[in-house]
Order: structure tokens, then C-alpha cells, then sequence
């Protein structure tokens, strides 16, 4: 057995590269931290495809897939928060380490970093293209019509030295400036979208211009059900923040009278109330006016006043920056750990500088060379983030809390498991087409 001493200098060891790291580095967060986090993380560039989810699925399925995602997942998530300090004086700071508290040490990691890294990592490339894009169209829209064009790649690079800067930021805390006017922007364009949608309704006298079609656009009966499908991804994407709720949750401070989980759950029923306001009215008002006609990006149907919807795009942009840094630090916290404690690397300023910009300047290259990045979307969003947010949460707790067999609790999340598989096997399936069907038209580096 190693002496006391031994074991002293071991454990301050431990203390100081856990003062280092981004996730444990800091834990004075106020509850509204939580909930701009949650907000920022939760209300993605996702939210301007739902009118377009809703196209594919219909009135009926539509509305009842975006309303049970929003309950199912508030439900997983108090889970989450629950299960936070589920053994007395004892954090489980970030997902993995609840994963091996339910499955064992080796299994929990297998089966929980791969799924969070996929998202994580797949959430930072769609915002990079996001980023680029919205910056192009702003660019296209208050530029002069005889300036010349800008090909998309460059905006991405300027979109990705930014967060080259940002991502310098240590810990949660201290992105809580770029977070809390993410969260601002996220319900601005959201409300730009749905209120222009409804102005142009009116200003066009309703459908009395031609009519609205909410007919399914698939022509075949088989294209119907895999649109239907890659659809079903769309929504399971837009509703993926569970990945760092108890990443966000390690910030909060927390004593034995005041537990973590009351002002982090404040939190979340806020950002929640936020997300409900985001997205229903862009969703439904959406569809509502544009019916079929309605394109991936419903500010992208939306033309007019330019001015606002080149305001809408920059305003997408912001929000962009901040959920990529939400995104990213639970990353570079794998990261960070990996290499100072597996790899014996010092913890220091050079280390976090090369680490972070290799992993910022990574995504940025995928996002120039993959551009189409939002047909992998309905691919990603069933493979992944299903299980992250829909069900592994459950299993989790039927493994932990073990709650009586047939009871409410045992019923319930048996449900929400069930739904969880379900969405996970097929949405990729629908993803998966969308993107063979349009492979002829991709372009590499384009």
C-alpha cells in the first residue's frame, strides 16, 4: 500500500488538473446560467427546418411529433438532472461518468462517449456550415448587385477563425456572455421567421393567392415514407441538449442543504418555456403559410423586407458561435483529460492552445469539404441523438434508481424507450436516402 504522503501528493495531483479542466475548473453558476446554456444549446439552426419536418410529415403526425419530442425530452432530461448527485457527495460531472455509474466502468464508456462524441462533434460541423451560409446570404443580400461572388468555403473560414479566438475561453463560465446572446438571438430569428411568415400570409391576403398545398410532395408512395422518416431525424436533431445538461449542471455550485439540481431544474423549465416559444409558432406558422412549398430553411423561402431577413441571418450567425462553444467544451474536456491524464502531457496554456485549435480547425475542414452536411443530418439525428436524448437517459434510470416493475415510473420510461428505438432505427434509414437520392449533385471542397 503507497504511504500517506504518496497518496496526499496523488490526490492534490488529481485536485489541480480537475481545477484545470473546462467542465470542473469553475462551479460558482448562477440558475440563469443554466438556463442560457440549456437555451443555447437546445434552440439549434434545427428550429428553421421544422416548417419543412412539418411538410414531410403533415398536419396530423407533425404536430403530435413536435409536441411528444417537447414532453419526452423535458421528461429525460429532469431525469438527467435527477440522476446528477444520485449517490450522496458524489457529482457525476459529465455523461460518461453516469454512464459507467449504470453499466460499469468499461461498458458505460463504450456505450456513452462514442453516441456524445458523434453529436458533439457532428453538432460543430453542421454549425460551421450553418455559419458560413448565413454569413454568405447576409453578404448577398446587403452587398451591391455588382459585386462579385463569394464562393460559401470562404465564409466558413471566416466563420472558423473566430472560434479559433473563442475557443480559447477556459471553462463554461466564461463563455456565459457569448451564451446569453446566443440565447437572445435564438428567440429573435425565431420570432423573425414565424412573424415574417405570417406578415407575408396577410400581405399576399391568405391563400386566396394561389392557394396553399399541404399535400405531401413525394410523388410514390415509398419516397412518402422515407421523407416521413428522414423528417422524424429532423426533429429528433432539433431537440439533441441533453449531450451537456450534466456538463452544464457541474458548473452549479451544490452543498449537502442545497443540492445542484433545484436551481439547475429553475434552469431548464425556463429554457424549455423558450424552446416551446421557438419552436411551435416557427413550426406550425410556418407550414401554416408556405404549406409544401416551404424549403429547408424557411428564412431562405422568406425573401422579403431584405433587410430583416439579412438581420435574421446575422442574428443566426451569433447564436451559431455561441452553441458552438457549448458544444465544443464538453469535447475539449475529453480532449484535455485524455491527454494530461492518459498521455502525461503538463496542463498549461501551450496544450490547450494546439489541442483546441487542431479540433476548431478540424471541423472547419469538414464543413468546406462535406457542404451538403444537412442531408447527414436525419442520418445523424436517429443514430445519435435518439438514443442520447430520447432513451439511454432511461435505461439509466431503471439501472440506478431501479423504480417498481409496473409501476408509473417503470411504465413511463419503458414508453419512452420504446419510441426512442423506434425513431433510432428508422430515421436513419430516411436520412440515408435523402442523401443517396441526392448524391448526384453533391460536390466536395464546393
Amino acid at each position: 500500500m503507497a504511504p500517506p504522503s504518496a497518496m496526499n501528493t496523488s490526490r492534490a495531483e488529481e485536485k489541480a488538473i480537475d481545477d484545470w479542466l473546462p467542465i470542473t475548473s469553475s462551479r460558482n453558476a448562477k440558475w440563469w446560467y443554466s438556463a442560457f446554456h440549456n437555451v443555447t444549446a437546445m434552440v439549434g439552426a434545427g428550429v428553421l427546418s421544422l416548417p419543412f419536418a412539418m411538410s414531410e410529415l403533415g398536419w396530423g403526425p407533425g404536430v403530435a411529433a413536435m409536441i411528444m419530442s417537447w414532453v419526452i425530452t423535458l421528461y429525460t432530461l429532469w431525469q438527467m438532472v435527477e440522476m446528477h448527485e444520485c449517490v450522496p457527495g458524489r457529482r457525476f460531472d459529465r455523461y460518461h461518468e453516469l454512464g459507467q455509474h449504470a453499466f460499469g466502468d468499461k461498458l458505460g464508456l463504450w456505450i456513452v462517449v462514442p453516441q456524445q462524441l458523434v453529436v458533439e462533434v457532428g453538432v460543430c460541423i453542421v454549425y460551421m456550415v450553418t455559419g458560413g451560409k448565413s454569413l454568405k446570404k447576409f453578404h448577398d443580400l446587403v452587398a451591391p448587385p455588382s459585386a462579385p461572388p463569394i464562393r460559401t468555403s470562404y465564409f466558413i473560414v471566416i466563420f472558423g477563425c473566430l472560434h479559433l479566438v473563442l475557443s480559447q475561453l477556459p471553462n463554461f463560465n466564461s463563455i456565459s456572455g457569448v451564451s446569453l446572446a446566443a440565447a437572445v438571438m435564438s428567440l429573435s430569428y425565431s420570432t423573425i421567421a414565424w412573424a415574417a411568415s405570417l406578415h407575408h400570409h396577410n400581405h399576399n391576403n391568405g391563400a386566396a393567392a394561389g392557394g396553399v398545398d399541404y399535400s405531401l410532395t413525394a410523388a410514390t408512395p415509398a419516397g412518402r415514407t422515407f421523407n416521413f422518416l428522414s423528417a422524424l431525424g429532423d426533429v429528433a436533431f432539433a431537440y439533441a441538449g441533453h449531450n451537456v445538461v450534466l456538463e452544464i449542471q457541474a458548473t452549479i455550485p451544490s452543498t449537502a442543504e442545497r443540492p445542484s439540481k433545484g436551481p439547475m431544474w429553475r434552469g431548464v423549465v425556463l429554457a424549455y418555456g423558450v424552446v416551446a416559444v421557438c419552436y411551435l409558432p416557427v413550426a406550425f406558422a410556418g407550414y401554416y403559410v408556405f404549406g409544401n412549398a416551404v424549403d429547408d430553411n424557411v428564412l431562405i423561402t422568406l425573401e422579403r423586407p431584405a433587410w430583416l431577413i439579412a438581420a435574421a441571418n446575422m442574428f443566426v450567425v451569433v447564436h451559431v458561435v455561441g452553441s458552438y462553444q457549448i458544444y465544443a467544451m464538453p469535447v475539449f474536456d475529453m480532449l484535455e483529460t485524455f491527454l494530461v491524464k492518459k498521455l502525461r502531457f503538463k496542463p498549461g496554456m501551450p496544450l490547450r492552445l494546439i489541442a483546441r485549435s487542431l479540433y476548431v480547425l478540424f471541423t472547419m475542414f469538414v464543413a468546406i469539404a462535406v457542404p451538403f452536411f444537412g442531408g447527414l443530418l436525419g442520418f445523424f439525428g436517429g443514430f445519435a441523438f435518439a438514443p442520447t436524448t430520447y432513451f439511454l437517459p432511461c435505461i439509466m434510470w431503471l439501472s440506478i434508481m431501479k423504480p417498481k416493475r409496473f409501476g408509473l415510473s417503470w411504465c413511463i420510461n419503458w414508453f419512452c424507450i420504446i419510441i426512442g428505438v423506434l425513431l433510432s432505427v428508422f430515421a436513419p434509414i430516411g436520412g440515408l436516402r435523402s442523401i443517396i437520392v441526392n448524391a448526384q449533385s453533391y460536390k466536395f471542397f464546393s
